[in-house]
């Protein structure tokens, strides 16, 4: 017989910790975001003005199912609206339950979500990455418990296979890109010596949680150094208002065998870095940049490429670049994976009520007249975000 039990103190969530980890590892395209560790340092550095629901599904008292949820009010034209989402942020690309079995997990949460109490004037399920490892899952749950939703286009990221060989992904690659990374190389070593370090500690259940803050400190000060330190989006490694959080994060992703961090250097200083995060052969890269005092003859793409062939060998499997800026990756990827927001109006909200006949009527304005409503669309379908994770 199965149950649920929700938890709104992220304190009280530590007590199913080995429950997490274990349905973790089981869960299609798991990566470190789903992660217990993640949840708590997210919740440490955002926590304000959002409600915790984390919901703990069981079947004969054996935990199969997590389902992370927050309760985040958001500013619409129509004034304040209550959203039931991931505790997620667009951090990375997808997110969705911890567990083997996807529909079952989240159908489960929503029949709850629908019989408890109504905090919420939407449901509001993002970055689900509808025909990858979700499978349909998060639209059959929906259908199965007779809630109706709109399906929206919400990001797409930038993708490596990296189950090939270096030759067979060079060949895949144009001429210009070919030739970009080959005189990049060329270029860089006339620099000075090239040298290539990747750290990835297995973790502290294989005593490897060291965090190595002697090498994060270096790639650090290297987006301080890049057009990052001049960045205003609040969301680069060296911004002060983030710095802590990905600094906490970088901790607990050591003890959890998740941090892949890679540098170059030249002439023995640090000219270029990626950081990423690594679980079960999905490469995550968080962030990347280059010192332009060190090197502006292509450090970071001797980088990119040097850690593709790596990652290769190593036997990963799909290198995501992350969402955005395809343009800019378009030399790298060999694919370009969608994601997606799923949105369920509550019938007895006011406010819920006209956000949807909004978004119909631009919906209509834009398919019979032109495309000019699609801006407004847009800002109504991507809601507010908090200012450090825009």
């Amino acid at each position: 017989m199965s149950d649920v039990i929700e938890l709104n103190e992220i304190e009280a969530v530590a007590d199913y910790r080995e429950d997490w980890q274990r349905l973790l590892s089981v869960t299609p395209g798991g990566t470190f975001f789903r992660s217990l560790e993640w949840l708590q340092v997210y919740w440490k550095h955002f926590a304000a003005d959002q409600k915790l629901r984390v919901l703990i599904v069981r079947d004969g008292g054996e935990v199969t199912g997590i389902v992370p949820l927050c309760v985040r009010r958001i500013k619409s034209k129509f004034g304040l609206c209550r959203i039931l989402t991931f505790p997620f942020d667009d951090w990375g690309s997808f997110y969705g339950p911890v567990s083997a079995h996807q529909k079952t997990t989240l159908r489960l949460a929503l029949k709850y979500i629908q019989q408890s109490r109504r905090d919420w004037d939407l449901i509001d399920l993002r970055c689900v990455d509808r025909v990858g490892f979700d499978r349909g899952a998060t639209e059959q749950a929906l259908l199965e418990e007779s809630l109706s939703y709109e399906t929206l286009l919400w990001s797409q990221t930038a993708c490596v296979n990296l189950q090939q060989n270096w030759e067979q992904y060079l060949d895949s690659r144009s001429n210009r890109a070919r030739k970009t990374y080959q005189c990049s190389e060329k270029r860089v070593q006339q620099e000075g010596k090239v040298e290539y370090l990747r750290y990835r500690p297995a973790g502290a259940a294989k005593g490897e949680s060291d965090p190595r803050w002697d090498l994060y400190d270096q790639c650090e000060e290297i987006a301080r150094q890049s057009w990052q330190g001049r960045s205003k989006t609040g969301t680069t490694l060296s911004h002060t208002s983030v710095a802590p959080f990905f600094r906490d994060a970088h901790e607990l992703a050591a003890q959890a065998g998740a941090v892949d961090l890679n540098l170059l250097y030249v002439s023995g200083r640090p000219a270029a870095f990626n950081y990423n995060y690594i679980y079960d052969g999905l490469v995550y890269s968080l962030r990347m940049g280059f010192d332009p005092h060190i090197s502006i003859k292509g450090a970071g793409c001797v980088l990119m490429g040097r850690m593709v062939k790596e990652s290769m060998q190593r036997g990963d499997r799909i290198l995501d670049i992350g969402p955005g800026s395809l343009e800019a990756k378009q030399n790298w990827y060999t694919s370009v994976e969608n994601s997606y927001r799923y949105v369920h109006y509550s019938a007895t909200s006011v406010t819920a009520k006209l956000m949807q006949l909004s978004h119909q009527f631009a919906d209509w304005y834009r398919d019979r007249f032109s495309n000019e409503a699609s801006s407004d669309c847009q800002t109504l379908c991507h809601a507010e975000l908090p200012a450090a994770q825009q």
